[in-house]
């Protein structure tokens, strides 16, 4: 999912990627819940007003006197009248994401399912407009150094007064119920991207009676352990190194790719020390590129093709001295990001009591990778000041309701593997496999059309040969950007 850099590179990596692990299951409740008041709405990303709502869902599902909170629910009604009882329900990546922020998608993936089916956002506890955790960025961040940036995070986390242990998968897991009884829902539907794969998981296994059918579009497995993705984002990098060297105009322009990443990478280690015109505002201006912040940022690049395709020459030009295209790439997330972005706290909440504890040294050997060395390396010692309890990891029981899987064969963090490894505990999984595709492939070529034919009818199998006419993204070989 897209994501802005939080506080620094490293904390911008942190929440690009999700977080990903399986929760225990928890029992639905038997009492009826209140129906909320629902009030029409604009919110940003949509274009028609819409329908939302707040729902109460206890802060501490194990401590009623803990008090409450109010989710934000953003509800698109199916356009026809004779819309079927079983609904959309939406989960967004991270942990972070609020459903707020991924309302585009209401145009792009799910724009032929919301002929027939209501659309239901969710703002996760802890993001967006349901208590969003997070912290604000410096000012100055671009000249901070990483371990200024750091300390200030670290002075963030301590003025938090949240009870961060209740900001579990499980309890959003079980927020979802809660949401879907409050509108007066049966069985519904899940889509769920990136983290929200993960999310999607736990609550099919929680409330397996509830769930009609699951769309997971971009798939964590269960086993899978954030910050240990190093082997995921380096094969993704070797790819496009690949592809670059067996496409001749990019091989022509770019002979020594692997060799100038590799020499960059090396210099930023001690970092660099750049004077240049700041992109933003052709003013002059002094920054270091450290290993943090370069290897982050060309993390983020891979998750899009298109994206990673402009990546050679942004190496490129940088090994040259031309550090000013690189730069103003890496200010993209956080030039056009808006008050919903991720939640920063919210996404160390989750990380740090179901991940960090499963870093293993074993682990940390075997998936050591230069892309994600920085975040292996600083998550531990930050998740000691947000000091919340670890979760005890519970293997995954089968999920019986019908689920389509998909995945991009370029993803850097949840790769087709991940989804091969979710399937294995699935009774009826269908993968599906883009070969030019990212992090994302719901919104891309013929994907809503077949969401739609998958939720009408989820235990056939899709015919899903289109998906192959998605063409790769071509290089960009110079300034003027990628070629024709």
């Amino acid at each position: 999912m897209n994501t802005r850099p939080i506080m620094s590179a490293l904390l911008a990596l942190l929440c690009a990627a999700p977080a990903l692990a399986a929760p225990a299951a928890a029992n639905s409740p038997a009492s009826a819940v209140a129906k909320p008041a629902v009030s029409n709405c604009h919110l940003p990303g949509a274009e028609e007003a819409l329908r939302c709502l707040k729902v109460s869902v206890p802060l501490d599902y194990a401590n009623a006197a803990a008090g409450s909170l109010k989710l934000h629910v953003t509800v698109a009604p199916a356009f026809r009248e004779s819309a079927r009882s079983d609904p959309l329900f939406v989960l967004a990546g991270g942990p972070g994401q609020a459903g707020s922020d991924v309302l585009p998608l209401l145009s792009a993936a799910f724009k032929r399912v919301r002929a027939t089916r209501d659309i239901v956002f969710i703002d996760q506890r802890g993001t967006g407009l349901s208590g969003k955790l997070d912290c604000a960025d410096p000012d100055n961040q671009d000249t901070m150094s990483d371990a200024e940036i750091e300390n200030a995070l670290r002075r963030c986390i301590g003025a938090t007064h949240a009870n961060f242990a209740a900001y579990t998968t499980a309890s959003a897991a079980r927020d979802i119920d809660v949401v879907r009884r409050s509108l007066g829902y049966g069985k519904i539907n899940l889509w769920g991207g990136s983290y929200g794969t993960r999310l999607g998981q736990a609550y099919a296994r929680a409330f397996p009676d509830s769930v009609r059918s699951l769309v997971l579009d971009g798939v964590a497995a269960p086993d899978q352990v954030i910050p240990a993705g190093g082997r995921d984002g380096q094969a993704a990098l070797d790819k496009l190194f690949a592809q670059c060297e067996q496409d001749a105009g990019c091989h022509k322009a770019y002979p020594n790719l692997r060799s100038e990443f590799d020499a960059l990478a090396a210099r930023a280690e001690a970092g660099i020390k750049l004077s240049i015109a700041d992109p933003r505002t052709a003013q002059p201006v002094s920054v270091t590129m450290t290993a943090p912040r370069f290897l982050q940022t060309v993390h983020s690049i891979l998750y899009a093709p298109a994206d990673a395709r402009r990546l050679p020459f942004l190496i490129h030009s940088a090994y040259q001295g031309r550090w000013e295209p690189f730069i103003a790439r890496r200010n993209i997330a956080g030039d056009f990001a808006t008050d919903g972005a991720t939640s920063i706290l919210l996404h160390f909440a989750v990380v740090c009591a179901e991940d960090v504890p499963r870093m293993t040294p074993q682990l940390i050997k075997d998936d050591a990778a230069m892309l994600t060395r920085p975040l292996a390396d600083r998550m531990p010692a930050l998740c000691k000041v947000m000091n919340v309890p670890a979760v005890p990891y519970a293997a995954p029981t089968t999920i019986q309701a019908p689920a389509l899987l998909l995945s991009g064969a370029l993803d850097p963090v949840t790769p087709p593997r991940r989804a091969e490894s979710a399937a294995r505990y699935m009774a009826h999984a269908q993968q599906l496999v883009v070969a030019n595709a990212g992090h994302g492939v719901s919104q891309l070529g013929c994907a809503p059309r077949l969401l739609r034919e998958f939720l009408d009818r989820p235990a056939n199998r899709l015919d899903a040969a289109c998906l192959a006419e998605i063409p790769a993204p071509t290089f960009q070989l110079g300034s003027a950007g990628p070629q024709p």
